[in-house]
């Protein structure tokens, strides 16, 4: 597959993604957050490893250990903190203070730590894109802006920022099927005994295990591939700014199918949050990370 294609397979990925908080509506009531996360990390986990085995790409020596811990702790923590945030203020507004705010943190972290200043597009699409989710997020209809659910939301950001870029650094050593299915089975690992904790009643109905398959799979499995195989060839910073594209998606989908309501100027902040990304998107195809995919 070619290089070039990489911002857009994240941009699917992303769409993927915006899908699960819509999915969780459905669910039977009383369903903890810590829970679904558990149960998506378990399934796309089990996904992961068998696809990788498939594909001969399953190896369990070489690994840097703190920072494929690092990323496993990061992508457990985004879990309860994203589908809390997702319950407390909706779809739309939860899944903005998420995944809007991971950009900040991506390129703070990035610039502190691994002295790699963002460029002048990414800052000028960054700058769109969450000034978009800004808007969309103080501008909302019927939504109501709970302050645990935004700091529930800026939880997630964080931990997506620092789970985008340990593995953007792990899939230039590693195979991206294999850097997801290790870093996914161990975040499983980590949520698992929450399962024992709480009550799991929900997976024994048909809603209950059609959603947690569909997350599983789809929300889960198959995106966190595509978005590791994009790391390979776009930055970390930027591969954040291109999963905007998730709050774009949970946003139209709250409102076409969970009833949301946006105000008029929630819809400029859409508009901002497209152009951010298409801008980033068409820049990142003209200048791919080109990095040996077998490495």
């Amino acid at each position: 597959m070619k290089a070039s294609l990489a911002p857009v397979i994240i941009l699917i990925a992303a769409i993927l993604w915006g899908t699960v908080g819509t999915a969780k509506i459905y669910l039977p009531p009383g369903v903890d957050s810590i829970s679904i996360g558990a149960m998506r990390l378990i399934i796309g986990s089990i996904i992961l490893l068998v696809i990788a085995r498939l594909l001969g790409q399953l190896t369990f020596r070489g690994w840097p250990v703190k920072m494929v811990l690092t990323a496993g702790l990061a992508m457990a923590l985004f879990q309860p903190f994203f589908f809390n945030a997702v319950t407390l203020t909706g779809v739309a507004v939860g899944t903005v203070a998420s995944i809007g705010s991971a950009p900040v943190f991506s390129g703070l972290i990035e610039w502190l730590f691994f002295k790699v200043r963002p460029g002048r597009v990414w800052w000028i699409s960054t700058t769109l894109a969450i000034t978009g989710c800004a808007i969309l997020m103080f501008n909302t209809g019927s939504i109501t802006v709970d302050p645990l659910g935004i700091l529930s939301g800026l939880g997630a950001g964080i931990s997506f920022a620092s789970y985008t870029i340990m593995n953007s650094r792990l899939v230039q050593h590693h195979h991206p099927i294999a850097t997801a299915a290790i870093v996914f089975t161990i975040s499983a690992l980590m949520l698992t005994p929450f399962l024992v904790i709480n009550d799991q009643s929900w997976m024994i109905t048909a809603s209950g295990i059609s959603v947690a398959l569909y997350i599983g799979l789809f929300g889960t499995g198959l995106a966190y591939f595509l978005f590791a195989y994009g790391l390979k060839y776009v930055k970390s910073s930027s591969a954040v700014t291109l999963a905007l594209a998730e709050p774009l998606t949970a946003s139209l989908l709250g409102v076409l199918f969970v009833g949301e309501v946006l105000a008029l100027w929630s819809w400029v902040g859409l508009l901002m949050l497209l152009m951010g990304l298409a801008i980033l998107a068409l820049q990142s195809r003209k200048r791919p990370r080109q990095v040996d995919l077998h490495t």
